[in-house]
């Protein structure tokens, strides 16, 4: 029906070069249309999965060559900068203790040893001084926690099913009727997080993203596959809820945790250490 509804279309000269009188032409474009290739749609879940990331905590441990650079920065400081006003005390305690007489050479000792006193006390209480440790310390099953490796970037996974398999991966979930990706994003670390924790969301658009296709039986149930967009988010405070198996990796732990080609995706958004 549609081809006989075809106008005839006419050159520059007004000269007809295709009309609809002719039979044979509706054969020639059917054969055409018929043997052409259509695309079809294809239908994918939306996913919104979160890279959510403890900062460092403390600086890093300084390299070789920043060592001995901090080394030559103190020493001159050592050399050049003026005595304190406990080595000014100090010697003009010693100097009047040579200008008075022997009857107060005994106050003058007094004196002198309370500053010495003072002196010692001081590094003692340093020397007593316990520094924070640099790494934390796992759980008894060795599951990597928030508090360990203070001086790295640690990324936040959790074990979920997908098919029929668990895996570890950055929390995911599935977009509803209606709502936004961002939205998404906010209720998977609600859900899967628990409600103690407090974290940052740096924008509303995804920086990443990854798909994959589903096994044959599940395609043939109309879903070709899944699509995941990642939003980046900081940790700000709070704990995860213990029902949750979670782990918190740095950079190379992750490259040895999840799927490789999960991570070639995550690399080209994490920023490398």
């Amino acid at each position: 029906i549609m081809l006989k509804r075809i106008l005839s279309f006419r050159a520059l000269n007004n000269t007809s070069f295709l009309t609809t009188s002719t039979p044979s032409l509706y054969k020639v474009i059917f054969r055409a249309l018929s043997q052409a290739d259509f695309e079809v749609v294809k239908k994918w879940d939306l996913f919104s999965a979160v890279c959510l990331e403890r900062h460092p905590v403390i600086t890093k441990p300084m390299e070789d060559i920043e060592a001995r650079y901090h080394e030559m920065l103190q020493q001159r400081e050592f050399e050049n900068s003026l005595i304190s006003d406990f080595e000014i005390q100090l010697k003009q305690e010693l100097s009047r203790k040579e200008k008075t007489i022997s009857t107060d050479e005994n106050v003058d000792e007094i004196v002198t040893q309370t500053l010495q006193d003072f002196e010692d006390s001081s590094k003692q209480e340093l020397m007593k001084f316990k520094f924070a440790p640099r790494t934390g310390e796992d759980t008894d099953d060795g599951t990597p926690m928030l508090k360990r490796k203070l001086d790295k970037t640690l990324v936040l996974l959790v074990t979920q099913q997908v098919g029929c398999d668990n895996f570890w991966i950055p929390p995911q979930n599935i977009r509803k009727h209606r709502e936004t990706m961002i939205q998404t994003a906010q209720r998977t670390v609600q859900e899967l997080c628990g409600n103690n924790i407090k974290v940052k969301f740096y924008s509303s658009a995804p920086i990443g993203f990854y798909q994959y296709k589903y096994p044959k039986d599940v395609r043939l149930k109309g879903q070709d596959g899944a699509k995941i967009f990642y939003f980046l988010a900081k940790y700000i405070s709070g704990d995860i809820s213990s029902d949750i198996k979670h782990c918190w990796l740095d950079r190379e732990e992750l490259k040895k945790t999840v799927h490789p080609n999960l991570y070639g995706s995550l690399s080209q958004f994490l920023l490398p250490e």
